[in-house]
């Protein structure tokens, strides 16, 4: 037997039946027959299983634990997320077990499977985009599943997400005018990106979106990726009049090298950045940039996964949120 309570998959392993089939026996629900449903009873009984609309009773000595799994903690709207996770789950009297994947499939995976181990009465989860299958592992065991900022609507779970295509559009928009020259898009290099979206929306598929090379680390994405790739196209006689950044830090490298070209960020290079992270107000000039509304991410992701435990069986959820646009000196919007 694993540690921790007995799961819905404990029980299905020790029958040799799958946790769905498990699930709907033991809610009563119809396709099952009667001798396997006695059999997953008297398991279920002899294991000391507790069904999760059982277990969110209130128990003395007892505290309920919800999942947050995040791909990095570094990220400032990560972090921000982690704390508003936690103060919400506090206010309802849950605690936050915290899991990191660093974007990494096989860390996913891992956490998925201590998911299962732990026993948590329910999951909030920033998910990679390359592996929504591990995920329906959570589905098959009974576990409310919420996710944050990137949707797998194909499993079905609730979602609490940002409309940044439409920010990032609005914002461009506003910032660029209505006959931008030069605009580039300085992005990170993800295989689908919301930002690149909603910069072609605003500007045309003909825009010159760069993906800046490079990685992932625990001390977040970098700017230097982003510095030498400005630093080898950018001249004093060839330079692009906004630049857009897929989030702060890249922002940080592409001041760095307008400066050395002897150009003028703000003047002869503005720049939007994207995550309005603490260093943006305090740059020379301040950063514009778009700030994403975490605090009400997490305050909406606690609340729809203590719905989903109280209300299994209601339709799924989808909450899209909105970002705001803030100004500084970096790029003023042109009027």
């Amino acid at each position: 037997m694993r540690a921790g309570r007995v799961t819905l998959r404990d029980v299905a392993d020790r029958v040799g039946l799958s946790a769905n089939t498990v699930s709907r026996a033991l809610s009563g629900k119809d396709q099952v027959s009667e001798a396997t449903r006695e059999l997953i009873v008297a398991e279920a009984r002899r294991l000391g299983y507790v069904p999760h609309s059982q277990a969110r009773s209130p128990v003395p000595g007892t505290t309920a634990v919800l999942a947050l799994v995040i791909t990095d903690p570094s990220n400032p709207f990560h972090a921000a997320l982690i704390s508003a996770v936690e103060r919400q789950c506090r206010l309802a009297g849950y605690s936050v077990l915290l899991l990191v994947t660093e974007e990494n499939e096989d860390n996913e995976a891992r956490a998925v499977r201590q998911l299962l181990k732990f026993g948590v009465d329910g999951v909030l989860a920033v998910p990679s985009r390359h592996r929504p299958g591990v995920w329906a592992e959570l589905s098959d065991a009974g576990l409310p599943v919420v996710l944050l900022g990137r949707d797998l609507p194909e499993l079905g779970f609730d979602f609490v997400g940002i409309d940044v295509e439409r920010a990032v559009t609005d914002a461009v928009t506003r910032v660029a005018g209505p006959d931008p020259r030069r605009a580039w898009l300085f992005d990170e290099d993800l295989e689908i990106s919301t930002v690149a979206a909603g910069f072609r929306r605003a500007l045309g598929d003909d825009s010159l979106v760069l993906k800046v090379p490079g990685h992932r680390t625990r001390d977040a994405t970098l700017p230097d990726d982003a510095y030498r790739l400005a630093a080898g196209l950018i001249t004093r006689e060839h330079h692009p009049e906004l630049v857009v950044t897929g989030n702060d830090y890249f922002a940080l490298g592409v001041y760095k090298a307008v400066r050395e070209r002897g150009l003028t960020v703000g003047e002869d290079v503005r720049v939007l950045g994207y995550g309005d992270h603490p260093f943006a107000a305090y740059l020379e000039p301040g950063l514009t940039t778009i700030r994403l509304p975490a605090d009400e991410v997490g305050a909406a992701g606690v609340d729809l996964v203590l719905r989903r435990l109280a209300e299994p069986a209601r339709p799924r959820e989808a909450v899209l949120l909105n970002a705001t646009l803030i100004e500084r000196d970096s790029a003023r919007f042109q009027r």
